[in-house]
């Protein structure tokens, strides 16, 4: 299947005073129609920040230094701010963690759907109120015609979460980016917005990114996974495969600190050490300084991406001709 989303190569990088900080480093993945891609790891691995290239929303000094970004076979890394606009909304939806910072507090939900609506289809205000009322309707707002008329603060939570789920597909896009969007929500409101994504997804066959920290979501709604660490992709293969046999050992870690409700453990395990500074990414792997795994080789040379039994897995351990060529000088010995 042609992929909707190409991300190829991707760098985004911070200039500062003190030098360049490289905040992605060579991240490339494809996300086709109808896919849910969940990218996970721990906080400030990059997750969000791809999210943010990719619709347009790179808080300043940052930038995009390298590398593409191509929706249906278009780039839109190189789009002026104007044209990212347009694109953004009509072809891509975006739903962010806090419903309040999404959401004009002055404007009620109704004129914010219309707007949208009004912006980047082709329909009348009374059309596109009808959409609104719509929308409302189709993510689970009871009385939609009622509170199409409500302004944010009368919503709960959830309710609002909802709303800007609404206004995300407002203009029916064919990519949504999802940054955390059930982390402020209850485990009951979790699983409602989790069913929604997977029903808009299967209904309008949109593409979804799914950024979180939650395995379970992932577990949930994902059909592949991404796992980051450092502005990187360590591991990225389905979502079974990565949950159940993971190749890379921070994978492994990310697994195993996750508690299990059938086995008795009475610790979690853990991945000692931090993620690395922006300013002090180790050289090699960077993930080696925590790696119980690591040899020489992950000091020294920096893993790409590499066939890893069902995954990907940017892991010296899976280096095949490595592996081939120490074995036949050893016979050869």
């Amino acid at each position: 299947m042609t992929a909707l989303l190409e991300v190829r190569h991707l760098r985004v990088e911070f200039p500062t005073r003190h030098g360049t900080l490289v905040a992605l480093d060579d991240v490339s993945f494809d996300i086709a129609p109808g896919e849910v891609l969940g990218v996970v790891g721990e906080s400030g691995a990059g997750k969000s920040l791809t999210g943010a290239a990719i619709i347009g929303l790179l808080e300043p000094p940052g930038r995009i230094a390298s590398g593409e970004i191509l929706l249906e076979g278009r780039r839109i890394d190189q789009l002026s701010q104007d044209q990212m606009r347009q694109v953004r909304g009509r072809q891509i939806g975006a739903i962010f963690q806090d419903p309040l910072t999404s959401l004009n507090p002055l404007y009620t939900v109704g004129r914010q759907l219309v707007e949208t609506i009004t912006t980047h289809l082709r329909l009348t205000p009374k059309q596109a109120r009808a959409r609104a009322v719509e929308l409302l309707a189709a993510t689970g707002i009871p009385a939609p015609e009622a509170r199409v008329d409500q302004y944010p603060h009368q919503f709960s939570g959830g309710m609002r979460q909802r709303v800007v789920i609404a206004l995300a597909l407002a203009a029916n896009p064919k990519l949504i980016v999802a940054d955390e969007p059930t982390t402020a929500l209850d485990v009951s409101i979790q699983a409602q917005i989790i069913a929604l994504l997977k029903r808009v997804c299967r209904e309008q066959g949109a593409a979804v990114m799914l950024v979180t920290h939650d395995m379970g979501v992932i577990a949930e709604t994902c059909d592949r996974v991404a796992v980051m660490y450092a502005g990187r992709i360590a591991e990225i293969g389905p979502v079974q495969e990565v949950i159940h046999r993971p190749g890379h050992p921070y994978t492994v870690g990310l697994m195993g600190s996750i508690p299990a409700m059938d086995e008795d453990r009475d610790r979690l395990l853990q991945i000692d050490g931090a993620m690395p500074r922006l300013t002090a990414i180790p050289s090699g792997c960077a993930f080696h300084p925590r790696c119980p795994r690591a040899f020489d080789r992950c000091l020294q040379q920096r893993p790409e991406l590499m066939p890893a039994t069902a995954t990907s897995a940017a892991c010296w351990l899976h280096d095949r001709q490595a592996r081939a060529a120490t074995a036949e000088a050893g016979q050869v010995a």
